[in-house]
Protein backbone atom coordinates (compact mmCIF):
# COMPACT_ATOMS: atom_id res chain seq x y z
CA UNK A 1 0.00 0.00 0.00
CA UNK A 2 1.17 3.55 -0.62
CA UNK A 3 2.85 5.25 2.32
CA UNK A 4 0.67 7.94 3.85
CA UNK A 5 2.26 11.18 5.13
CA UNK A 6 1.10 10.40 8.68
CA UNK A 7 2.91 7.05 8.76
CA UNK A 8 6.24 8.67 9.69
CA UNK A 9 6.62 11.33 12.36
CA UNK A 10 7.83 14.67 11.13
CA UNK A 11 11.16 15.91 12.46
CA UNK A 12 10.73 18.42 15.27
CA UNK A 13 11.71 21.92 14.30
CA UNK A 14 11.51 23.21 17.89
CA UNK A 15 12.43 21.65 21.27
CA UNK A 16 9.80 19.75 23.23
CA UNK A 17 8.23 21.55 26.20
CA UNK A 18 8.65 20.24 29.73
CA UNK A 19 5.75 17.93 30.65
CA UNK A 20 5.58 19.37 34.18
CA UNK A 21 5.95 23.15 34.01
CA UNK A 22 4.87 23.45 30.33
CA UNK A 23 7.14 26.49 30.03
CA UNK A 24 10.79 25.49 29.85
CA UNK A 25 12.33 23.50 27.03
CA UNK A 26 12.97 19.83 27.73
CA UNK A 27 16.61 19.08 28.54
CA UNK A 28 16.19 15.31 28.63
CA UNK A 29 13.68 12.55 27.94
CA UNK A 30 13.64 9.85 30.63
CA UNK A 31 10.97 7.65 29.11
CA UNK A 32 8.68 7.98 26.14
CA UNK A 33 6.62 11.08 26.84
CA UNK A 34 8.54 12.08 30.00
CA UNK A 35 10.48 15.17 28.90
CA UNK A 36 11.78 17.42 31.68
CA UNK A 37 13.59 20.71 31.89
CA UNK A 38 16.52 20.86 34.30
CA UNK A 39 14.63 22.43 37.17
CA UNK A 40 11.68 20.06 37.02
CA UNK A 41 13.96 17.05 36.62
CA UNK A 42 15.80 18.02 39.79
CA UNK A 43 12.51 18.37 41.69
CA UNK A 44 11.35 15.01 40.32
CA UNK A 45 14.61 13.31 41.34
CA UNK A 46 14.63 14.75 44.86
CA UNK A 47 10.94 14.03 45.42
CA UNK A 48 11.35 10.38 44.43
CA UNK A 49 14.08 9.89 47.04
CA UNK A 50 12.13 11.62 49.80
CA UNK A 51 8.94 9.78 48.86
CA UNK A 52 10.70 6.42 49.02
CA UNK A 53 11.90 7.11 52.57
CA UNK A 54 8.59 8.62 53.64
CA UNK A 55 6.50 5.80 52.24
CA UNK A 56 8.40 3.03 54.02
CA UNK A 57 9.15 4.83 57.31
CA UNK A 58 11.88 2.52 58.52
CA UNK A 59 14.49 5.22 59.26
CA UNK A 60 13.59 6.98 62.49
CA UNK A 61 14.53 10.56 63.45
CA UNK A 62 17.83 10.77 65.28
CA UNK A 63 18.91 7.32 64.10
CA UNK A 64 22.47 6.71 62.94
CA UNK A 65 22.54 5.58 59.30
CA UNK A 66 25.64 4.32 57.49
CA UNK A 67 25.79 5.13 53.77
CA UNK A 68 27.75 2.45 51.88
CA UNK A 69 29.55 4.21 49.04
CA UNK A 70 31.37 2.59 46.15
CA UNK A 71 32.15 5.85 44.35
CA UNK A 72 29.89 4.82 41.47
CA UNK A 73 27.03 6.87 39.98
CA UNK A 74 24.18 5.46 42.11
CA UNK A 75 25.82 5.69 45.53
CA UNK A 76 27.23 9.14 44.71
CA UNK A 77 23.74 10.37 43.74
CA UNK A 78 22.39 8.87 46.98
CA UNK A 79 24.98 10.81 48.98
CA UNK A 80 23.98 14.04 47.22
CA UNK A 81 20.31 13.43 48.11
CA UNK A 82 21.20 12.96 51.77
CA UNK A 83 23.34 16.10 51.73
CA UNK A 84 20.52 18.18 50.29
CA UNK A 85 17.94 16.61 52.58
CA UNK A 86 19.97 17.60 55.65
CA UNK A 87 20.70 21.16 54.52
CA UNK A 88 19.11 24.07 56.37
CA UNK A 89 17.43 25.35 53.22
CA UNK A 90 15.31 22.21 52.84
CA UNK A 91 11.65 22.63 53.82
CA UNK A 92 11.22 19.16 55.34
CA UNK A 93 14.65 18.11 56.45
CA UNK A 94 15.81 14.56 56.91
CA UNK A 95 16.30 13.85 60.60
CA UNK A 96 18.72 10.93 60.74
CA UNK A 97 22.45 11.15 61.52
CA UNK A 98 24.51 9.97 58.51
CA UNK A 99 27.90 8.31 58.37
CA UNK A 100 29.85 7.14 55.32
CA UNK A 101 31.87 4.03 54.57
CA UNK A 102 34.03 3.21 51.57
CA UNK A 103 35.57 -0.25 51.09
CA UNK A 104 38.79 -0.32 49.08
CA UNK A 105 38.71 -3.37 46.79
CA UNK A 106 41.68 -2.43 44.63
CA UNK A 107 43.74 -5.46 45.65
CA UNK A 108 41.36 -7.94 43.99
CA UNK A 109 40.46 -5.59 41.13
CA UNK A 110 43.98 -5.65 39.72
CA UNK A 111 45.10 -2.21 40.88
CA UNK A 112 48.72 -1.55 41.76
CA UNK A 113 49.57 -0.02 45.17
CA UNK A 114 50.07 3.36 43.50
CA UNK A 115 46.67 3.15 41.81
CA UNK A 116 45.04 2.16 45.09
CA UNK A 117 46.63 5.12 46.86
CA UNK A 118 45.37 7.44 44.15
CA UNK A 119 41.80 6.09 44.30
CA UNK A 120 41.80 6.28 48.10
CA UNK A 121 43.02 9.87 48.05
CA UNK A 122 40.30 10.90 45.60
CA UNK A 123 37.63 9.12 47.59
CA UNK A 124 38.79 10.54 50.91
CA UNK A 125 38.69 14.05 49.45
CA UNK A 126 35.06 13.51 48.44
CA UNK A 127 34.15 12.09 51.85
CA UNK A 128 35.82 14.93 53.74
CA UNK A 129 33.96 17.51 51.65
CA UNK A 130 30.61 16.23 52.95
CA UNK A 131 31.38 17.05 56.59
CA UNK A 132 29.90 13.71 57.67
CA UNK A 133 31.74 11.10 59.76
CA UNK A 134 33.38 8.63 57.42
CA UNK A 135 35.12 5.27 57.66
CA UNK A 136 37.67 3.92 55.19
CA UNK A 137 38.05 0.14 55.09
CA UNK A 138 40.17 -2.25 53.06
CA UNK A 139 38.94 -5.60 51.83
CA UNK A 140 41.95 -7.20 53.53
CA UNK A 141 40.32 -6.35 56.87
CA UNK A 142 37.63 -8.94 56.12
CA UNK A 143 40.22 -11.63 56.88
CA UNK A 144 40.29 -10.38 60.49
CA UNK A 145 36.51 -10.31 61.03
CA UNK A 146 35.18 -12.14 64.10
CA UNK A 147 33.02 -15.23 63.67
CA UNK A 148 30.15 -13.34 65.33
CA UNK A 149 29.60 -11.47 62.05
CA UNK A 150 27.87 -14.64 60.79
CA UNK A 151 25.44 -14.63 63.71
CA UNK A 152 22.20 -12.61 63.51
CA UNK A 153 21.96 -9.73 65.93
CA UNK A 154 19.45 -9.49 68.78
CA UNK A 155 16.98 -7.33 66.85
CA UNK A 156 15.76 -10.11 64.58
CA UNK A 157 13.77 -12.16 67.09
CA UNK A 158 13.23 -9.80 70.01
CA UNK A 159 10.24 -7.63 70.89
CA UNK A 160 9.18 -5.08 68.26
CA UNK A 161 10.74 -1.66 68.66
CA UNK A 162 8.90 1.64 68.89
CA UNK A 163 6.64 2.72 66.07
CA UNK A 164 7.57 5.52 63.70
CA UNK A 165 5.09 7.86 65.38
CA UNK A 166 6.55 7.17 68.82
CA UNK A 167 10.07 7.71 67.47
CA UNK A 168 9.08 11.09 65.98
CA UNK A 169 7.46 12.23 69.23
CA UNK A 170 10.50 11.16 71.23
CA UNK A 171 12.81 12.95 68.81
CA UNK A 172 10.80 16.19 69.03
CA UNK A 173 10.88 16.10 72.83
CA UNK A 174 14.61 15.48 72.80
CA UNK A 175 15.16 18.36 70.38
CA UNK A 176 13.18 20.70 72.60
CA UNK A 177 15.23 19.69 75.60
CA UNK A 178 18.46 20.31 73.71
CA UNK A 179 17.30 23.67 72.40
CA UNK A 180 16.51 22.54 68.86
CA UNK A 181 20.14 21.82 68.08
CA UNK A 182 20.79 20.39 64.63
CA UNK A 183 21.42 16.63 64.67
CA UNK A 184 22.23 16.42 60.96
CA UNK A 185 25.90 17.37 61.12
CA UNK A 186 27.41 17.14 64.58
CA UNK A 187 30.80 18.27 65.82
CA UNK A 188 32.15 14.76 66.56
CA UNK A 189 32.27 14.18 62.80
CA UNK A 190 35.69 15.80 62.56
CA UNK A 191 37.11 13.56 65.26
CA UNK A 192 35.74 10.49 63.52
CA UNK A 193 37.24 11.64 60.24
CA UNK A 194 40.66 12.17 61.76
CA UNK A 195 40.50 8.83 63.55
CA UNK A 196 39.58 6.88 60.44
CA UNK A 197 41.84 8.75 58.04
CA UNK A 198 44.72 6.49 59.10
CA UNK A 199 42.91 3.70 57.24
CA UNK A 200 43.81 5.46 53.99
CA UNK A 201 47.21 3.79 54.23
CA UNK A 202 47.38 0.43 52.49
CA UNK A 203 47.45 -2.79 54.55
CA UNK A 204 50.58 -4.88 54.94
CA UNK A 205 51.75 -6.70 51.81
CA UNK A 206 51.39 -10.06 53.57
CA UNK A 207 47.68 -9.40 54.16
CA UNK A 208 47.20 -8.40 50.53
CA UNK A 209 48.90 -11.58 49.32
CA UNK A 210 46.70 -13.66 51.63
CA UNK A 211 43.60 -12.03 50.15
CA UNK A 212 44.86 -12.60 46.60
CA UNK A 213 45.52 -16.28 47.35
CA UNK A 214 41.97 -16.58 48.65
CA UNK A 215 40.54 -15.24 45.38
CA UNK A 216 43.04 -17.17 43.27
CA UNK A 217 41.85 -20.45 44.76
CA UNK A 218 38.28 -19.77 43.58
CA UNK A 219 37.43 -21.80 40.49
CA UNK A 220 35.03 -19.57 38.52
CA UNK A 221 34.47 -15.81 38.02
CA UNK A 222 30.89 -16.23 39.24
CA UNK A 223 32.10 -17.57 42.58
CA UNK A 224 34.66 -14.77 42.81
CA UNK A 225 31.90 -12.19 42.36
CA UNK A 226 29.89 -13.86 45.12
CA UNK A 227 32.93 -14.03 47.41
CA UNK A 228 33.66 -10.34 46.88
CA UNK A 229 30.07 -9.41 47.62
CA UNK A 230 30.07 -11.54 50.78
CA UNK A 231 33.31 -10.05 52.15
CA UNK A 232 32.16 -6.50 51.34
CA UNK A 233 28.78 -7.01 53.03
CA UNK A 234 30.30 -8.53 56.16
CA UNK A 235 32.87 -5.74 56.42
CA UNK A 236 30.19 -3.05 56.16
CA UNK A 237 28.02 -4.91 58.67
CA UNK A 238 30.88 -5.16 61.17
CA UNK A 239 31.57 -1.43 60.83
CA UNK A 240 27.90 -0.65 61.42
CA UNK A 241 27.82 -2.81 64.55
CA UNK A 242 31.03 -1.50 66.08
CA UNK A 243 30.23 2.16 65.33
CA UNK A 244 26.61 2.00 66.50
CA UNK A 245 24.71 2.37 63.21
CA UNK A 246 21.21 0.88 63.17
CA UNK A 247 20.68 1.16 59.40
CA UNK A 248 22.83 0.81 56.29
CA UNK A 249 21.91 2.53 53.01
CA UNK A 250 23.11 1.05 49.74
CA UNK A 251 22.92 2.65 46.30
CA UNK A 252 21.42 -0.14 44.20
CA UNK A 253 19.46 1.37 41.31
CA UNK A 254 16.43 -0.05 39.52
CA UNK A 255 18.73 -1.26 36.75
CA UNK A 256 21.02 -3.00 39.25
CA UNK A 257 18.05 -4.55 41.08
CA UNK A 258 16.65 -5.96 37.82
CA UNK A 259 20.04 -7.47 36.96
CA UNK A 260 20.32 -8.88 40.46
CA UNK A 261 16.86 -10.45 40.21
CA UNK A 262 17.74 -12.51 37.16
CA UNK A 263 21.26 -13.22 38.40
CA UNK A 264 20.03 -14.58 41.71
CA UNK A 265 17.47 -16.73 39.92
CA UNK A 266 20.29 -18.24 37.87
CA UNK A 267 22.34 -18.75 41.04
CA UNK A 268 19.55 -20.63 42.82
CA UNK A 269 18.50 -17.82 45.17
CA UNK A 270 14.89 -17.66 44.01
CA UNK A 271 13.61 -18.21 47.56
CA UNK A 272 15.43 -15.09 48.79
CA UNK A 273 14.76 -12.62 45.96
CA UNK A 274 12.54 -10.42 48.12
CA UNK A 275 15.27 -10.17 50.77
CA UNK A 276 18.12 -9.66 48.30
CA UNK A 277 16.38 -6.98 46.21
CA UNK A 278 13.61 -5.44 48.36
CA UNK A 279 13.68 -2.03 49.99
CA UNK A 280 14.32 -3.57 53.41
CA UNK A 281 16.76 -6.37 54.22
CA UNK A 282 16.45 -7.32 57.89
CA UNK A 283 18.24 -10.67 57.88
CA UNK A 284 21.03 -9.41 60.17
CA UNK A 285 18.66 -8.55 63.01
CA UNK A 286 20.35 -5.60 64.69
CA UNK A 287 21.36 -3.81 61.46
CA UNK A 288 18.80 -3.17 58.71
CA UNK A 289 19.87 -2.66 55.10
CA UNK A 290 17.72 -0.27 53.03
CA UNK A 291 17.87 0.49 49.30
CA UNK A 292 16.42 3.98 48.70
CA UNK A 293 17.74 4.23 45.11
CA UNK A 294 15.98 1.13 43.82
CA UNK A 295 13.37 3.04 41.78
CA UNK A 296 15.89 5.11 39.83
CA UNK A 297 16.91 3.94 36.39
CA UNK A 298 20.62 4.10 35.57
CA UNK A 299 19.76 6.63 32.85
CA UNK A 300 18.10 8.97 35.37
CA UNK A 301 21.09 8.76 37.69
CA UNK A 302 23.53 9.43 34.84
CA UNK A 303 21.60 12.54 33.77
CA UNK A 304 21.35 13.83 37.35
CA UNK A 305 25.08 13.37 37.99
CA UNK A 306 25.91 15.07 34.69
CA UNK A 307 23.58 18.05 35.08
CA UNK A 308 24.41 18.76 38.73
CA UNK A 309 28.10 17.79 38.68
CA UNK A 310 28.02 14.93 41.16
CA UNK A 311 31.60 13.58 41.46
CA UNK A 312 32.20 9.85 41.09
CA UNK A 313 35.15 7.46 41.43
CA UNK A 314 34.78 4.44 39.16
CA UNK A 315 36.47 1.18 40.22
CA UNK A 316 37.74 -1.30 37.61
CA UNK A 317 35.96 -4.66 37.23
CA UNK A 318 37.28 -7.90 38.65
CA UNK A 319 40.10 -9.26 36.46
CA UNK A 320 39.57 -12.59 34.74
CA UNK A 321 41.96 -15.42 34.08
CA UNK A 322 43.21 -16.40 30.66
CA UNK A 323 40.62 -18.03 28.39
CA UNK A 324 37.98 -17.68 31.08
CA UNK A 325 34.29 -17.15 30.36
CA UNK A 326 32.51 -14.15 31.94
CA UNK A 327 30.62 -14.56 35.19
CA UNK A 328 26.87 -15.08 35.31
CA UNK A 329 26.62 -11.55 36.71
CA UNK A 330 28.31 -10.03 33.65
CA UNK A 331 26.40 -12.20 31.16
CA UNK A 332 23.00 -11.25 32.57
CA UNK A 333 24.01 -7.59 32.75
CA UNK A 334 24.96 -7.61 29.06
CA UNK A 335 21.77 -9.48 28.18
CA UNK A 336 19.43 -7.08 29.99
CA UNK A 337 21.19 -3.91 28.87
CA UNK A 338 21.19 -5.19 25.29
CA UNK A 339 17.44 -5.80 25.46
CA UNK A 340 16.94 -2.39 27.05
CA UNK A 341 18.42 -0.69 24.00
CA UNK A 342 15.80 -2.20 21.68
CA UNK A 343 12.93 -2.51 24.20
CA UNK A 344 13.10 0.43 26.64
CA UNK A 345 10.65 -1.10 29.12
CA UNK A 346 12.74 -4.24 29.75
CA UNK A 347 14.39 -3.13 33.00
CA UNK A 348 11.19 -1.69 34.48
CA UNK A 349 9.23 -4.84 33.58
CA UNK A 350 11.73 -7.09 35.34
CA UNK A 351 11.79 -4.74 38.32
CA UNK A 352 7.99 -4.58 38.64
CA UNK A 353 7.79 -8.36 38.40
CA UNK A 354 10.17 -8.61 41.33
CA UNK A 355 8.01 -6.18 43.29
CA UNK A 356 5.25 -8.79 43.39
CA UNK A 357 7.39 -11.23 45.37
CA UNK A 358 6.52 -11.79 49.00
CA UNK A 359 8.76 -9.76 51.31
CA UNK A 360 8.44 -12.30 54.12
CA UNK A 361 10.63 -15.39 53.52
CA UNK A 362 10.62 -18.47 55.71
CA UNK A 363 11.38 -17.71 59.35
CA UNK A 364 14.37 -19.27 61.08
CA UNK A 365 13.75 -20.15 64.72
CA UNK A 366 17.45 -20.74 65.49
CA UNK A 367 20.85 -19.94 64.00
CA UNK A 368 21.20 -23.59 62.95
CA UNK A 369 18.35 -22.96 60.51
CA UNK A 370 20.16 -20.02 58.88
CA UNK A 371 22.66 -20.23 56.06
CA UNK A 372 26.23 -19.91 57.29
CA UNK A 373 27.23 -17.44 54.55
CA UNK A 374 24.15 -15.35 53.64
CA UNK A 375 22.14 -15.71 56.92
CA UNK A 376 18.91 -16.47 55.05
CA UNK A 377 16.54 -19.12 56.39
CA UNK A 378 17.38 -22.66 55.32
CA UNK A 379 14.86 -24.96 53.67
CA UNK A 380 15.69 -28.01 55.79
CA UNK A 381 13.01 -30.29 54.36
CA UNK A 382 14.76 -33.31 52.94
CA UNK A 383 18.06 -32.16 54.39
CA UNK A 384 19.36 -35.68 55.03
CA UNK A 385 18.77 -36.71 51.43
CA UNK A 386 20.48 -33.57 50.16
CA UNK A 387 23.47 -34.10 52.45
CA UNK A 388 23.86 -37.71 51.31
CA UNK A 389 23.66 -36.59 47.69
CA UNK A 390 26.26 -33.87 48.34
CA UNK A 391 28.67 -36.31 49.99
CA UNK A 392 28.42 -38.65 47.04
CA UNK A 393 28.87 -35.85 44.53
CA UNK A 394 31.90 -34.42 46.33
CA UNK A 395 33.52 -37.82 46.75
CA UNK A 396 33.06 -38.69 43.07
CA UNK A 397 34.40 -35.27 42.08
CA UNK A 398 37.53 -35.70 44.22
CA UNK A 399 38.03 -39.21 42.90
CA UNK A 400 37.96 -37.94 39.31
CA UNK A 401 40.45 -35.17 40.07
CA UNK A 402 42.92 -37.41 41.88
CA UNK A 403 42.46 -40.39 39.61
CA UNK A 404 41.58 -42.70 42.51
CA UNK A 405 38.47 -43.70 44.33
CA UNK A 406 40.41 -44.35 47.55
CA UNK A 407 43.06 -42.31 49.35
CA UNK A 408 42.24 -38.76 50.38
CA UNK A 409 38.74 -38.76 48.88
CA UNK A 410 36.72 -39.93 51.93
CA UNK A 411 38.50 -37.61 54.37
CA UNK A 412 38.36 -34.49 52.18
CA UNK A 413 34.85 -35.15 50.93
CA UNK A 414 33.65 -35.66 54.49
CA UNK A 415 35.27 -32.41 55.63
CA UNK A 416 33.51 -30.54 52.84
CA UNK A 417 30.25 -32.41 53.26
CA UNK A 418 30.15 -31.35 56.90
CA UNK A 419 29.65 -27.76 55.68
CA UNK A 420 26.83 -28.61 53.27
CA UNK A 421 23.95 -28.77 55.83
CA UNK A 422 24.93 -25.29 57.04
CA UNK A 423 24.35 -23.68 53.63
CA UNK A 424 21.37 -22.75 51.47
CA UNK A 425 21.15 -24.16 47.95
CA UNK A 426 22.80 -21.18 46.27
CA UNK A 427 25.64 -20.93 48.78
CA UNK A 428 26.28 -24.66 48.33
CA UNK A 429 26.96 -24.03 44.66
CA UNK A 430 29.31 -21.16 45.50
CA UNK A 431 30.93 -23.15 48.31
CA UNK A 432 31.75 -25.94 45.88
CA UNK A 433 33.83 -23.48 43.85
CA UNK A 434 35.41 -21.82 46.90
CA UNK A 435 36.99 -25.02 48.24
CA UNK A 436 38.17 -26.55 44.96
CA UNK A 437 41.94 -26.88 44.67
CA UNK A 438 43.86 -28.05 41.68
CA UNK A 439 47.49 -27.40 42.40
CA UNK A 440 49.23 -27.17 39.08
CA UNK A 441 47.79 -25.71 35.91
CA UNK A 442 45.78 -22.78 37.15
CA UNK A 443 46.36 -19.51 35.30
CA UNK A 444 47.31 -16.66 37.58
CA UNK A 445 45.48 -13.36 37.87
CA UNK A 446 47.18 -10.48 36.14
CA UNK A 447 48.20 -7.11 37.54
CA UNK A 448 49.48 -4.67 34.92
CA UNK A 449 50.07 -7.64 32.61
CA UNK A 450 52.32 -9.44 35.13
CA UNK A 451 51.15 -12.69 36.80
CA UNK A 452 50.61 -12.37 40.53
CA UNK A 453 53.01 -14.76 42.33
CA UNK A 454 51.24 -17.53 44.22
CA UNK A 455 52.53 -18.81 47.52
CA UNK A 456 52.09 -22.53 48.21
CA UNK A 457 48.43 -23.32 48.66
CA UNK A 458 47.21 -24.08 52.14
CA UNK A 459 46.71 -27.68 53.08
CA UNK A 460 43.17 -29.02 52.88
CA UNK A 461 40.27 -27.82 50.73
CA UNK A 462 38.61 -25.81 53.50
CA UNK A 463 41.73 -23.74 54.20
CA UNK A 464 40.82 -21.45 51.31
CA UNK A 465 37.75 -20.15 53.15
CA UNK A 466 38.05 -16.88 55.11
CA UNK A 467 39.14 -17.54 58.72
CA UNK A 468 35.95 -16.21 60.29
CA UNK A 469 33.81 -18.55 58.13
CA UNK A 470 35.83 -21.58 59.23
CA UNK A 471 35.62 -20.50 62.88
CA UNK A 472 31.84 -20.06 62.81
CA UNK A 473 31.36 -23.36 60.97
CA UNK A 474 33.41 -25.18 63.61
CA UNK A 475 31.35 -23.54 66.36
CA UNK A 476 28.08 -24.65 64.79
Amino acid sequence: PPVQPSDHPCPRSHPRPCVKCKQGSAALVIRLGDAFCRGCFREYFVHKFRAMLGKNRVIFPGEKVLLALSGGPASSAMLRQVQEGLSRETAKRLRFVPGLIYVDEGAVRGQSPAQREQSLARMETLLQATGFPYHLAHLEQALELPASILQPGPGGSGEPGPSYKEAVEGFIQEQRQEGDQDSGTSSPSLNTQMGDSSASRLPAAARTQELLRLFEAVETPTAREELLQMLRTHLILQTARTKGYAKVMTGESCTRVAIKLLTNLALGRGAFLAVDTGFVDNRHGDVMVVRPMREYMAKEIAFYNHFFEVPTVIAPPLPTKRREKPSIHRLIERFLLGLQEDFPSTISTVYRTGEKLSPAPAKASSESERCLLCLCALDIAGGDRVSAWARGMLCRHRGHRTGTAEGPCPRRAESRAAFIPLLCYSCRLTFKELVRLSGHSRAALLRDGVPIPMAPLLQGPLATLPPYVRAEAQRR
